[in-house]
């Protein structure tokens, strides 16, 4: 995967990467990149084992183990935090380490909460854990900030001011020091919720600042991560894999779409075809990358 999302990156597309907080979302994913012939990430955030019913990376690995031969698919660990959204202190280490254990493709440490020489601290630790394992790993730098995550001002009024963007030079510094593989960061995207209160609502639409991530594909000189990837504006996100984003996280979308049709209809493989669809939909349609597996080297021409 690595190998992959770095030639996307020079490529000028990307590999989306899917959150899956409950356990039957899985197999549509799969299916839906596969017969769109896209390469494509299942992912898992330690947040979604404590708020969904995904329940840890063991159970999501061993929903994905039927698909484990796929050239398609890899388990990425996304979103392990140093500090979580409660503020709490997060032993990080032996998640990153189980996750490799069970064969994940990749992972990510999450030091944003911290400053920066603490956040450039433990992600180095965390790159020499994965890399000791041949396994990729992938960094946060700047504050995404979470819809529904106590009161924050109008949307238009933080992209305007620019609020937790990625500092361009800290950028610089940090996959110097780091050796993060990627780096995920702020310009202008924003996390779904998660809060009961919040999670069945239209997430805002974000849009990003294309100039101040052209600054930071420079200065990372590494495949750029987008999260918050659902709700952004469509012109923007295509705008930003041309400015170096190579892989972008969805949660939100297929989320919503399996709670709709579970609610509506009581039947989990109603659920499951609403994965489907809106995955083929996202692949095909809004990023407009099927065929990309071929493209990427990931199958045979």
């Amino acid at each position: 995967m690595r190998d992959i999302v770095r030639a996307a990156w020079e490529a000028g597309t990307v590999v989306p990467a899917f959150n899956v907080p409950y356990l039957p979302m899985v197999e549509p994913v799969v299916q839906a990149v596969t017969d769109q012939n896209v390469s494509a990430l299942i992912e898992t955030a330690r947040i979604e084992w404590l708020k969904f019913e995904c329940y840890g990376p063991a159970e999501v690995a061993a929903a994905f183990a039927p698909f484990r031969s796929s050239p398609y698919v890899d388990l990425h660990l996304d979103h392990v935090p140093v500090v979580d959204e409660d503020d709490l202190q997060v032993d990080y280490l032996p998640i990153i380490r189980q996750a490799i254990a069970l064969e994940y493709g990749s992972v990510m440490i999450d030091g944003s909460k911290l400053d920066l020489d603490d956040n450039i601290a433990a992600t180095r630790r965390a790159v020499e854990v994965a890399h000791q394992a041949g396994v990729p790993c992938e960094a946060e730098l700047g504050a995404i900030l979470r819809e529904g995550a106590g009161p924050l001002p109008p949307y238009d009024e933080l992209f305007e001011s620019g609020l937790g963007f990625t500092d361009v030079e800290q950028a610089r510094r940090f996959v110097a020091e780091t050796g993060c593989d990627w780096l995920s960061v702020a310009s202008g995207n924003i996390h779904g919720a998660v809060s009961k209160a919040f999670k069945d609502k239209k997430k805002t639409e974000a849009r990003l600042n294309l100039e101040h991530l052209a600054r930071l594909r420079d200065a990372a000189g590494v495949p750029l991560v987008l999260h918050g990837g659902s709700g952004i504006r469509r012109e923007d996100v295509l705008a930003a894999i041309e400015r170096g984003i190579a892989k972008i996280n969805v949660g939100t979308e297929i989320r919503q779409a399996y709670e709709v049709a579970l609610k509506a209809s009581g039947s989990v493989a109603a659920a499951q075809q609403a994965v489907y669809e809106r995955t083929t939909w996202l692949v095909r349609d809004y990023l407009g990358i099927s065929g990309s597996a071929h493209r990427l080297g990931a199958v045979g021409s």
